[in-house]
């Protein structure tokens, strides 16, 4: 019980010593409450480490003091980043407003940051990409609204400072690569609060100028507060609405003007611009003459194909023989007529031979012949004077009937005294075989009566 009262009194806050030591959570909660005690800060320092990911809720910052070389640990929500004008990065200095915390859990001391907002140089840029995003949402930078630069200039209008290098480095080098170039030289002033209004000035006095192909705006580059009248948005909104193409020669690579982005061509340098406005009359002239004698060689091939389609369409029987189709046309027909006149003869030889045998059978059939051979037709006739018929059987003549023989040169008139028929044979088929007449010649038994008679 003696060593629980010293202890007691250390947890409550009361002195300590090495009887009666403060816990951990009992210093950290003295420790945040001193902390906080300091409320809401305005702080500076340069940037040195930066730790963000877009997935993260938190970021977090090293700020420096670079005189003493001391740092402290920035907490912030991770949109606070995200929402700046510009990036932040390393190097960059800033003001911040915090207010200190003290995490109880690690024992580490940071400060929670609310607002972060650049210093100097930083601040400037951070307007003039303010301003960037702004016209840039408004199509001011848009490459379709880019105006093409002409492929030679007659006059170029050139606004820059008096005696200025940038004035002696676009002349010369525009004069070295196209002497007959002419310029319309403008000074103004280039930086201080004069520079807008004498900028604008200037680009109204080429734009009236019909002879004024496009305008350079020339400065040969300075710090970030030199060139601030080159992002100003009166200028920039100006120069967005000419019609003479303007090419931004400003000549300041790191942090370049918002000037840059509106113009129809943002050169590196005037020399730059120079380069890019005026061609080179040297490399001109070296193109031109590449392309003569590439015309030429390819007209020379040209002729030569033709030629040799020519030939080869001369050496085509049907141009080296013109007659050629029509006397193989001729040849065909010909030929074709032989054969048909061949084929018909042919055909009327065989209908003639054919003719000449059916006349022969026909004359060999007829009765002429059979009555040239010796027979005779006999006929009856009828006694009412009708047409006589022949008598084919016996059956068809009557003893007295009248009969009518014609022979081959002649007829005859007679009367039947009798019919006889003629007895069957036993044996016809040996009878006709052992006969040496012919069977197609048979004895006419009416005949042989009738030339008794």
């Amino acid at each position: 019980m003696s060593q629980s009262v010293p202890h007691q009194a250390g947890e409550t806050g009361g002195p300590t010593s090495a009887e009666s030591p403060w816990p951990v959570h009992v210093v950290n909660e003295k420790v945040k409450g001193w902390i906080e005690r300091l409320g809401h800060l305005w702080v500076e320092g340069q940037v040195t480490q930066v730790n963000m990911k877009p997935s993260w809720k938190l970021s977090y910052i090293t700020l420096r003091d670079v005189s003493v070389e001391q740092s402290i640990e920035l907490t912030c929500a991770t949109r606070t980043l995200q929402s700046m004008p510009t990036p932040l990065k390393n190097g960059d200095r800033v003001i911040v407003f915090g207010k200190p915390a003290y995490y109880m859990g690690r024992g580490k001391f940071s400060l929670w940051v609310s607002r972060i907002q650049h210093m100097g140089v930083g601040e400037l840029l951070a307007r003039i990409e303010q301003l960037k995003r702004a016209m840039a949402a408004e199509g001011l930078f848009d490459v379709r609204l880019k105006r093409p630069l002409p492929f030679l200039p007659h006059r170029i209008g050139l606004i820059t400072g008096r005696g200025s290098a940038a004035e002696r480095d676009v002349l010369s080098v525009a004069r070295d690569r196209w002497p007959a170039v002419e310029f319309e030289v403008v000074n103004t002033a280039v930086q201080g609060a004069q520079a807008v209004p004498q900028v604008i000035a200037a680009l109204d006095q080429l734009e009236a100028d019909p002879r004024v192909d496009v305008i350079i705006v020339a400065r040969g580059g300075g710090s970030v507060e030199d060139l601030l009248p080159f992002s100003e948005e009166t200028l920039v909104r100006h120069v967005s609405t000419m019609t003479t193409p303007v090419v931004s020669a400003i000549g300041h690579e790191p942090d370049t003007p918002v000037l840059d982005n509106v113009a129809d061509l943002r050169a590196a340098t005037p020399t730059d611009a120079a380069k890019r406005v005026v061609p080179d009359v040297a490399t001109e002239r070296a193109l031109i003459d590449e392309l003569r004698s590439r015309a030429a060689a390819a007209l020379r091939s040209w002729v030569a194909n033709e030629r040799r389609g020519l030939a080869n369409v001369r050496s085509r029987p049907v141009l080296a023989d013109p007659m050629l189709p029509i006397s193989r046309q001729q040849d065909i027909i010909t030929e074709a007529r032989t054969r048909n006149d061949r084929a018909l003869g042919v055909l009327v030889r065989s209908a003639r031979q054919q003719i000449e045998s059916l006349s022969a059978r026909v004359s060999a059939l007829g009765p002429s012949q059979t009555l040239r051979r010796g027979y005779a037709v006999v006929q009856v006739v009828p006694q009412d004077h009708s047409p006589a018929e022949v008598v084919t059987t016996v059956d068809a003549v009557h003893p007295g009937s009248q009969l009518r023989i014609r022979v081959l040169d002649g007829s005859i008139t007679a009367a039947a005294l009798g019919v006889t028929p003629t007895a069957p044979a036993t044996e016809p088929e040996t009878a006709s075989e052992s006969s040496p007449e012919p069977a197609s010649e048979p004895t006419d038994p009416t005949t042989s009566g009738d030339t008794d008679d």
